[in-house]
């Protein structure tokens, strides 16, 4: 009886070894899972994330409006004929307010007799200076502690030497325009009606906010 080889012991041993060499190249089904899970997680994060800088804030500085402790507000209001021109000044901490500017001292007889000649003035505050509901423009600036000293005392200085009053030559525009030459503002022409002075007074400064006079 011929000794013939065992094919089959042959067969088992090489099926054996391809499937341990299969099981040594090829990653688990749970490990392929996993490793994709990893690269798409990655490709949703953009690839210069570390690179890039934080966000900056796009909100500018808002800017403040400067101001002193002292004003003196150029104001407007109505009366029965073209209006009048006149100021209040103080301190801003403070309710009460100091009032200037140039009228006829009297009744209507004194107004009229002004478009003719001089008649004796007032500077104090008027009728209708300190209503709200008279007011038609008005143009506030403010000043440091030592500015106002000087304004201040002007406008006093201003009322004192200011006896007479008449419609065409020293009238109420006049007056404030005197002060607000003083305090260094470009002044409009001044025989107009005092809202349209107080107006273009503004205007032509720009609405500055804040006055700083030239050191003596």
């Amino acid at each position: 009886m011929n000794n013939k080889p065992d094919r089959s012991g042959y067969c088992l041993l090489a099926g054996f070894a391809l499937a341990t060499m299969i099981a040594c190249t090829t990653p688990s089904a749970s490990a392929h899972e996993a490793n994709k899970r990893i690269a798409e997680a990655n490709a949703l994060v953009p690839a210069d994330t570390a690179s890039r800088p934080a966000p900056q804030s796009t909100r500018r500085p808002v800017a403040r409006v400067e101001k002193g402790p002292y004003y003196v507000d150029f104001r407007a209001r109505t009366a029965a004929s073209w209006g009048h021109a006149f100021v209040w000044y103080g301190k801003t901490s403070e309710k009460a307010v100091e009032v200037a500017g140039l009228t006829p001292a009297g009744d209507t007889l004194a107004y009229v007799l002004g478009h003719l000649t001089w008649v004796p003035s007032e500077t104090g505050a008027s009728y209708g200076d300190l209503d709200p509901d008279y007011l038609t423009a008005s143009y506030r600036v403010y000043l440091n502690e030592a500015d106002a000293k000087r304004v201040f005392a002007y406008i006093k200085k201003l009322q004192a030497s200011s006896p007479v009053w008449n419609a065409e030559t020293t009238n109420c525009t006049g007056f404030i325009g005197d002060i607000a030459e003083f305090m260094g503002l470009k002044v409009p022409y001044r025989w107009q009606r005092p809202e349209n002075f107080v107006n273009n007074l503004k205007e032509m400064n720009g609405g500055r906010p804040m006055v700083r006079l030239s050191a003596e």
